[in-house]
């Protein structure tokens, strides 16, 4: 990473109103359609750790109800490899699953987590004066139209492991070193981007040396577009193609991390 200005070290990005610990889980749960009353520990357990440790190489700032989760996880996972004990078993009473207290705080985050994206949604819907263009399109041509969601942080940290893995199984080009810090790489994002129409997440990534450094430095600076309000970004239906609009800044948008104006 030393080959970046804008390496772990020297740039961290905020997280203010992104998910949670009980998100992630969510997201997972979801992502590999598990039922949620019989979770499978090891895989949900590996996973998050996954995520968490990808959030720690891009300096994320994670909380530390994060790290609590993981270490919930694994003592679920150890409680549920250990013997029951003989005294339980004599008793003849129910086990008592180490996931019910997990499973019940998920359902509770999940029901109002719900109800909050059911209130977002109306209010996006009276505030909407036009058809998005491809829904437009869809209807004209009598095609069934999904519509577009605002991607969370995981599925967009899901579709850069994604890129990431692609980006591993490629040859290997030797370039020269490029030395680029992320307010430059937003610039040249912000030059590709278009307002009328949507460019795919993938592509965002496809016109560097291919290196897991550019690649980093391209994902904090849309993290830090979308913290910005210089972007919006939106999947088709849960987990489909993720694709990044530029927008107008809004007059209330955050300033950047530095910036003597900023909070």
């Amino acid at each position: 990473m030393s080959e970046f200005e804008s390496s772990p070290d020297a740039y961290t990005v905020k997280l203010e109103g992104f998910e949670g610990p009980l998100d992630l889980l969510i997201h997972l749960i979801r992502k590999h359609e598990l039922d949620i009353y019989n979770i499978p520990i090891a895989l949900i357990t590996e996973q998050y750790l996954r995520y968490i440790e990808l959030m720690q190489e891009l300096n994320l700032d994670v909380a530390g109800e994060f790290l609590v989760m993981a270490s919930t996880l694994i003592h679920i996972k150890s409680r549920l490899l250990l013997p029951r004990p003989e005294t339980a078993s004599e008793a003849g009473g129910p086990d008592e699953d180490p996931r019910e207290t997990l499973v019940r705080r998920l359902l509770e985050h999940q029901k109002y987590k719900t109800a909050a994206e059911l209130l977002h949604e109306r209010e996006t819907l009276r505030a909407a004066q036009l058809p998005r263009p491809d829904a437009a399109v869809a209807a004209a041509m009598q095609d069934e139209f999904e519509p577009e969601l605002e991607v969370d942080l995981f599925s967009l940290m899901a579709a850069f492991r994604g890129v990431l893995e692609r980006a591993n199984r490629r040859p290997r080009m030797v370039l020269p070193p490029e030395q680029m810090s992320i307010h430059e790489r937003m610039h040249q994002l912000l030059e590709q981007l278009s307002e009328t129409e949507a460019c795919g997440f993938e592509e965002l990534f496809a016109d560097g040396d291919g290196s897991r450094p550019f690649m980093i430095v391209t994902f904090l600076a849309i993290l830090e577009m979308i913290r910005l309000k210089v972007i919006r970004v939106f999947q088709a239906g849960s987990f489909g193609a993720i694709r990044v609009y530029k927008r107008p800044r809004p007059v209330d948008a955050p300033h950047p991390i530095g910036d003597p104006q900023g909070n």
